[in-house]
């Protein structure tokens, strides 16, 4: 009997992600008794802060919490945003219409774009960047457009080259700073360009703040909502789960333009019913509470960057230190595709590294590292790379 295979043709042409496969890899590698070290995804090792965790367990001895949630978030959670931002920023947000509750950033990112645009309208897409934009466009049957990023132009987009025909049909653009995967960051008056060019164009801007609050050296990630005009245009998805070490409670937020949050709210009140309210009010807990774990969570990530950069250098390949994110973007050797050089470490090494391809075309040529795993894994991993790795022609 012929096996059926039972999927869209949507579903056909989307790619394997990537995190899906390596963490496949890995799974095989580990079952041969390999001793893998994953470098690959940026999931927190640090614990979630203890007061944290015991508010989550307070909330949830509330019989009245085990109730569905409120669709657009319970109001303790979205003025807690509001007055992050207000704190953070000077962003004033109405916490009714201007601040919107999601299971996890990704999710509102991926639901936003249904939301505006229809079928054969253009996205406008950092590359590389985040797979989520651009397999989200294409499951809604969208058009990506690529824009380049590059180390001459401090990883930034050039507005002026893309084409005036495209700017007119499309319908979103995404930015993502501090960056992922590039690790770039940006100073306030570049969300002033961009939300001038998007007011020009008439195309709302959704800006990927995930990891607006890891950051080093005295450097704070602005908002796009402190760029003049920005709420006409734009909105910010935002995250609990890198500045909060939270990834598996699946809580964020997106702000700003209330008509573009009304358009994803419809999605999402045909689509879920909200996180549970616990978390909820955890995480607005979370948010008004001691942040003090904040600049330690992000000394510890400092520290380990320059592990990772003196690894590197080891093998004559020289990689900036970032101002932001938990990640390392790094050119590979010369000779290597991103993709032979990731499978040359994990031949040799053991180590996972992200393959910049992954991310987009402009990728290729540069390898993601994470360093949210522990100091000593992260020494021995550095250590073999320093010690075991064999590069063809050496590295120039």
């Amino acid at each position: 009997m012929t096996d059926v295979l039972y999927q869209s043709n949507r579903v056909a042409q989307i790619p394997p992600y990537v995190f899906a496969e390596l963490n496949t890899k890995k799974e095989q590698l580990v079952r041969s008794g390999i001793d893998v070290i994953d470098l690959g995804i940026g999931d927190p090792d640090l614990p979630t802060p203890r007061h944290i965790v015991e508010k989550l367990i307070e909330e949830m001895r509330n019989p009245a919490n085990m109730k569905y949630p409120n669709f657009i978030g319970c109001a303790e959670f979205r003025q807690a945003v509001a007055g992050f931002y207000k704190r953070q920023y000077d962003v004033d947000l109405d916490p009714d219409t201007e601040v919107l509750m999601l299971i996890g950033s990704k999710e509102g990112i991926a639901h936003l774009i249904p939301a505006l645009i229809d079928p054969g309208d253009v996205v406008l897409i950092p590359d590389p960047s985040y797979p989520v934009y651009r397999v989200a466009t294409a499951i809604a049957g969208g058009r990506a457009y690529g824009m380049p990023l590059t180390e001459a132009n401090r990883f930034e987009p050039r507005f002026d080259s893309i084409p005036s025909d495209t700017a007119e049909r499309a319908r979103l653009m995404f930015l993502n700073y501090p960056g992922n995967p590039t690790s770039a960051t940006v100073d306030p008056d570049f969300f002033g360009r961009a939300v001038s060019y998007a007011r020009k164009h008439e195309i709302p801007i959704a800006h990927d703040s995930a990891y607006n609050m890891v950051t080093f050296d005295g450097y704070q990630a602005p908002s796009i909502l402190q760029a003049e005009g920005a709420k006409e245009i734009a909105v910010e998805f935002g995250s609990l789960s890198k500045t909060y070490n939270m990834t598996g409670w699946r809580i964020g937020y997106v702000v700003g333009n209330r008509h573009i949050l009304k358009a994803l709210a419809t999605i999402k009140n045909n689509t879920d019913t909200g996180q549970f309210t616990p978390i909820q009010k955890a995480a607005a807990f979370a948010l008004n509470g001691d942040q003090r774990s904040i600049a330690e969570h992000n000394r510890i990530y400092r520290e380990r960057m320059n592990v990772v950069l003196d690894g590197l250098a080891s093998i004559g390949v020289k990689a900036q230190l970032p101002r932001g994110s938990f990640f390392i973007w790094a050119p590979v050797p010369t000779g290597y595709t991103s993709a032979e050089f990731v499978s040359r470490v994990l031949e040799q090494t053991g180590v996972i590294l992200t393959p910049g391809s992954a991310f987009g075309p402009e990728g290729d040529g540069y390898v993601r590292l994470s360093v949210s795993v522990p100091n000593e894994r992260l020494e021995d991993a550095m250590s073999r790379i320093k010690q075991k790795l064999q590069l063809d022609g050496g590295v120039q």
